[in-house]
């Protein structure tokens, strides 16, 4: 498993941040697991969190971190990580990305860095930063993260953070609804986790390679101070009046209660989305809202009758 996460509902400096990471080791383990263990630290001593300065922190912190790595002769031939924040994907063959990897004298080939490496940030990796005539930022493979800042309303319900081997399988509208709905039907995070992983999981690796990568999957519900009980009531209602609608981005519409993180792995890469209600016409809410409420009455019906088999209701593997 190359794969590593953290999920912290405190910070130990600071218990009213949460931190939540996935990274996604390729060739190797050991800098995902560093990552996962320190780069967190390194972000909240940093001068610029400690003056509030969230973005200028993560950049540094990135920055510093991957610096540090290079300084210990142990690490300088260890493969990389790659955290992508939001869900921007940085390839080789994103414009901006092959225009700094051109002019530090690099090269794209079937959409790998000098025919090579599959991702244009990264830490570690350092065959990529040997030009000296460069910043670290300019550099063929950066450690610079890509930091955009979104405010957390009460119309955010939960985020999601996933390694490719999901969004490879999944977009990120199909994984939003997927897991929007069963959280709405009454299912745990963890369940949901599960059943995702499972969805994604090819009954044969022999095909095209989709569905055989390792899979990493973090799904946050937002409670921001109320119950879960609150939250999965307010969620309900979202389902039920406003159609589920949900957009690729951040953070998904309202929830409510203290944050809870909740991780599931398999050995079979990562991403940040936070989903953005869709807004329908007054026409759509009217022909899209029965069929939503008898949708979501038949799932609960599904799961008080599985409940009372001793089975789960909710859906499994295709």
């Amino acid at each position: 498993m190359e794969d590593a996460h953290v999920h912290l509902l405190e910070l130990e400096n600071d218990p009213t941040s949460a931190y939540f990471s996935v990274f996604d080791g390729h060739g190797g383990s050991h800098v995902a697991k560093l990552a996962s263990r320190y780069l967190h630290k390194q972000i909240a001593q940093s001068e610029a969190y400690l003056q509030g300065r969230i973005s200028d922190a993560l950049i540094e912190g990135f920055l510093d971190f991957d610096e540090r790595m290079l300084e210990d002769d142990g690490l300088k031939d260890v493969s990389g990580s790659l955290a992508v924040p939001l869900s921007i994907d940085h390839k080789p063959s994103n414009e901006e990305e092959s225009k700094r990897i051109f002019a530090a004298g690099g090269w794209v080939e079937f959409n790998r860095v000098n025919g090579n490496l599959a991702l244009s940030r990264a830490l570690g990796d350092f065959a990529f930063k040997t030009n000296k005539n460069l910043s670290a930022r300019e550099q063929i493979v950066t450690a610079c993260p890509e930091v955009e800042t979104c405010t957390i309303t009460e119309e955010h319900e939960f985020i999601i953070l996933a390694c490719d081997g999901i969004w490879d399988v999944m977009t990120s509208q199909e994984v939003i609804d997927f897991c929007r709905t069963r959280l709405a039907s009454g299912s745990s995070p963890d369940l949901i986790c599960e059943q995702l992983i499972d969805n994604c999981l090819s009954q044969d690796c022999d095909l095209n390679g989709l569905g055989c990568d390792n899979m990493t999957v973090i799904l946050v519900c937002l409670l921001q101070g109320r119950s879960p009980e609150d939250y999965l009531k307010q969620l309900q209602k979202n389902v039920t009046t406003r159609a589920g609608a949900t957009n690729e981005e951040i953070f998904s519409t309202p929830s409510h209660s203290p944050p809870t993180a909740v991780v599931q792995e398999a050995d079979i890469d990562s991403e940040l989305i936070v989903p953005v209600e869709h807004c329908p016409t007054e026409t759509e809410t009217i022909s899209m809202e029965q069929s939503v409420e008898e949708e979501t009455n038949e799932i609960f019906e599904e799961d008080q009758l599985a409940e009372k088999d001793g089975t789960d209701g909710t859906e499994g593997t295709d």
